[in-house]
């Protein structure tokens, strides 16, 4: 099995201390804080994702979507699906080795949610890896949240997400959270205007409010006077 390296930040792991979550380790907490430091919208930035990942689990849970497919995951703590909705089975999906190894002993005792090494950039494979767990035949609900700003253009994003879509079932919901070129991308990251992102979704039917700031996607609580816009861009819809 591969070993998380305590020597070497993780991102997975990184992001977990930025939620308050205890997997993690001492250098994952000094590159955050360096990064929070070089880049200040970073922290709220990722929870802003975070908390518009769990309204759109809430919003297709009510529409009846009890399966989910978490892509570009890291590791399934803090908030996570399977917490937002006990009842709904849900496979968690990341391509680093050693972070899907640490995600299935975190895993180990959760009956309703398993954890896939698995790359976006291959959805036949990751959808082969899921269809032991969820049931291809009836509606899914697929996060992509701060993952497709990682994907340059030049692998063609927006051709793998229409594989990935094409492959759900009608009823289906897909939610996106994406950095925004109106502002600074994550570190590696590409920023991506509003139309790149709009894109994403196709011809699944967008549910209101439409792309929006990720805060402003059907909020649960009032936005505070004065709060801090931020380059994230989200929304979600759903497949006919």
């Amino acid at each position: 099995m591969p070993q998380s390296d305590p020597d070497t930040p993780n991102l997975a792991r990184m992001y977990d201390y930025l939620l308050g979550g205890k997997d993690n380790f001492a250098v994952d907490r000094e590159a955050l804080d360096r990064l929070a430091d070089l880049i200040p919208e970073a922290v709220p930035q990722a929870r802003a994702a975070r908390e518009f990942l769990q309204r759109a689990v809430r919003y297709a849970a009510a529409q009846g979507v009890t399966q989910f497919l978490d892509v570009g995951s890291g590791l399934p703590t803090q908030g996570n699906v399977h917490e937002v909705v006990p009842d709904a089975r849900v496979v968690y999906v990341d391509h680093d080795p050693v972070v899907a190894a640490h995600g299935r002993e975190l895993l180990e005792e959760q009956a309703g949610a398993v954890f896939v090494e698995a790359d976006l950039l291959d959805p036949a494979r990751m959808l082969d890896g899921a269809a032991g767990f969820l049931d291809p035949a009836r509606p899914v609900g697929v996060l992509l949240v701060s993952v497709l700003h990682f994907v340059p253009d030049s692998m063609n994003p927006h051709a793998v997400v229409a594989l990935l879509r094409e492959a759900l079932a009608p009823g289906s919901h897909l939610a996106i959270a994406h950095a925004t070129s109106s502002g600074d991308a994550p570190a590696g990251g590409t920023g991506r205007g509003p139309e790149e992102i709009q894109a994403f979704f196709g011809d699944f039917v967008m549910i209101e409010p439409g792309l929006v700031q990720a805060h402003e996607w059907r909020p649960d609580r009032p936005r505070l006077v004065g709060a801090t816009r931020l380059p994230l861009l989200a929304g979600m819809a759903w497949k006919p």
